[in-house]
């Protein structure tokens, strides 16, 4: 019996993954509630100019065998609601979501599932209403914390999903170190292209934007180092080679949701940044100006 995937998100990392895997025969299915699936229903989600026949549920009779979770943070309780009659003892999570934290809410709210550490990184996708474009998806990177571990089998289940699709993915050794690394990412392109409103070629280039996007980053390099997690400058230098790489015109998702007027991720960015810094006693100005523009900004669009 070909296993069973549930989508939950839709956006630019989610139909980017998802069209991929349908596209390979996958057994895919969106989950979303009865509002979202008369909106996607009323215009088709296109992917890089073909349109995808998801199929779209509300509810299923059996748990997901691998449970994908493309949401952002500030939707995540809701997915979770969601998702609570698809998951079981055999359903493995991953959450792509951006953030140190989703795999720990996921963790407490479905106990009898096996929840991975996740990222995607490399991925350029551009959400514009219902159609999404990519020049690279990059790839997910995913495992326990340490591979190989005790859930091994579970770990050589998702990877047999993603080699039938297609998929580019990589089980590191060491998958926290792996997941604040794309923190990392995140903290520093994500949020200075929110406030600036730029595309990837503003930071593949020396400038004011790429010089505080890496002296944002080096705080979570000093936060990640108090907290015993091995983050250096190579892995600044890693970041700036994949950042080369990427759709110079595309943008980062902080970004699209900034220009769309729509909340941004800035508490699980610069938010948390600042809530690590207290407790590790790390300077974080960077991010503390980061996080009272992003604020501000969110403030006077609300007021519109």
């Amino acid at each position: 019996m070909s296993p069973r995937v549930v989508l939950v998100g839709l956006g630019a990392v989610g139909a980017g993954y998802g069209s991929v895997l349908r596209q390979a025969g996958i057994d895919l299915e969106v989950l979303a509630d009865p509002a979202r699936i008369a909106r996607y229903g009323s215009r088709p989600t296109v992917v890089n100019g073909q349109p995808v026949a998801f199929a779209m549920v509300t509810s299923a009779e059996a748990p997901a065998d691998l449970v994908l979770v493309a949401v952002k943070r500030g939707a995540l309780e809701e997915a979770i609601e969601l998702l609570t009659p698809q998951v079981g003892p055999g359903t493995v999570i991953l959450s792509l979501l951006n953030g140190i934290d989703s795999e720990e809410v996921l963790a407490a709210a479905f106990p009898q599932a096996t929840v991975l550490l996740a990222l995607s990184v490399g991925i350029d996708a551009v959400r514009d209403d219902r159609e999404v474009h990519y020049s690279s998806l990059g790839r997910i990177v995913f495992g326990e914390p340490a591979n190989p571990g005790p859930r091994a089998d579970q770990v050589a289940a998702v990877a047999a999903i993603f080699d039938r699709a297609g998929v580019a993915y990589q089980v590191p050794s060491d998958m926290v170190r792996e997941l604040w690394w794309k923190y990392l990412i995140n903290v520093g392109v994500n949020q200075v292209s929110a406030i600036i409103g730029a595309p990837y070629r503003v930071f593949q280039v020396e400038g004011e934007a790429r010089a505080v996007m890496i002296a944002a980053q080096r705080e979570v390099i000093a936060v990640a180092n108090a907290l015993g997690i091995g983050l250096g400058e190579a892995d600044l230098d890693r970041w700036l080679e994949v950042l080369a790489g990427l759709g110079p015109d595309n943008f980062t998702s902080m970004a699209q949701d900034a220009l769309a007027g729509r909340p941004t991720e800035v508490d699980s960015f610069a938010g948390t940044m600042m809530a690590l810094g207290e407790r590790t006693g790390v300077p974080v100005p960077v991010n503390t100006v980061l996080f009272g523009l992003l604020k501000a900004r969110e403030a006077v669009l609300a007021r519109r």
